[in-house]
């Protein structure tokens, strides 16, 4: 098969018709074989009515329901492993993104080689406010992950069929899937501005909340993608730092003490210094720090993940 396309939906009911007739079209026309696979987010409306009535007209159509609301990277998980197509595009269901770009995306996957392409929304309409913080926030990724994207937070993405099946993506770590795909060895990320259009049905499921939950997965993939697999490498360089810090300061208060005592002056005590106890301090977060890094480790050598390597090819090697 040629296409996946994989839409999260929650609470789209009105728009899906549509939209799954506008992806029909556009593939038709272009000679794409493909199919759509709807993850119904936990919707409280009749969107899993109208998902059952679209899969009885269409075989193309797949859909998959959970229980309750899961949030937008569960829903991509779960449709990248049901994926079957050569090329996989998320799209959300709300009609902002255009299934017009479909053949380009799947060109550019197929044809040039790119293993990601990340939609950019250059004329947006959205509010001010959500322009405005998302411009920020882009900047700020931008600048912590090295990629170059103007628009991570996108939901239109065309990724080869390789990267959507080796990488696992949970939490809320949907807006960096580039970062996860980078860390996995997939560095060939382009980037194609997209038509955004104006929402026709529903209303925004997303809030103010989004963009300080964004900053907090940032520092956490970060933190995952560099250490993830060696956190002693962090917490206890970290620990070691801040131990010796400590331990300089003491001893500095104690060689202070013997220079005194040696000539016989009197020698004020150790602990009337504050800087006795900020020694203190800083050397038992040290230790913890140190500790941590310690047993992190010990769970890391027990967990399933620790010597899994994505293996791009083999010669010679039986099965």
């Amino acid at each position: 098969m040629d296409l996946s396309v994989v839409v999260p939906a929650y609470n789209e009911a009105d728009s899906l018709p549509e939209l799954a007739e506008w992806i029909r079209n556009v593939c038709s026309s272009s000679s794409i074989d493909y199919e759509i696979i709807v993850i119904d987010d936990g919707s409280n409306d009749n969107t899993w009515k109208v998902l059952q009535e679209l899969s009885l007209k269409d075989k193309n159509v797949r859909a998959v329901r959970f229980r309750r609301n899961y949030g937008k990277a569960a829903a991509l998980q779960t449709g990248f492993s049901e994926a079957s197509g050569d090329v996989v595009i998320t799209m959300d269901a709300d009609l902002q993104d255009s299934p017009d770009e479909i053949p380009e995306l799947v060109k550019m996957i197929r044809d040039e080689g790119y293993h990601i392409v990340s939609g950019w929304k250059k004329k947006r309409y959205d509010p001010l406010i959500k322009r405005t913080t998302s411009k920020f926030y882009n900047l700020t990724a931008r600048r912590f992950s090295g990629i170059r994207l103007h628009d991570f937070n996108c939901g239109l993405k065309a990724y080869d069929a390789e990267v959507v099946k080796s990488i696992e993506v949970f939490g809320e770590m949907h807006r960096y899937i580039p970062m996860l795909a980078r860390e996995a060895g997939f560095s060939r990320i382009g980037e194609k501005i997209v038509q955004h259009r104006a929402r026709k049905y529903g209303v925004t499921k997303y809030g103010l909340d989004r963009f300080l939950k964004g900053y907090l997965d940032l520092l956490t993939i970060g933190f995952i993608t560099r250490f993830g697999k060696s956190p002693m490498h962090f917490f206890g360089m970290l620990g070691t730092l801040m131990f010796m810090t400590g331990f300089i300061m003491a001893g500095y208060l104690g060689a202070r003490k013997l220079i005194f005592i040696n000539q016989h002056l009197r020698a004020p005590l150790v602990t009337d210094s504050p800087w006795f106890y900020i020694a203190l301090a800083v050397m038992i977060i040290g230790s913890f720090l140190f500790l941590t890094g310690f047993l992190a480790e010990l769970v890391n050598r027990r967990s399933s993940e620790r010597n899994r390597y994505l293996i791009r090819e083999k010669l010679n090697f039986r099965n």
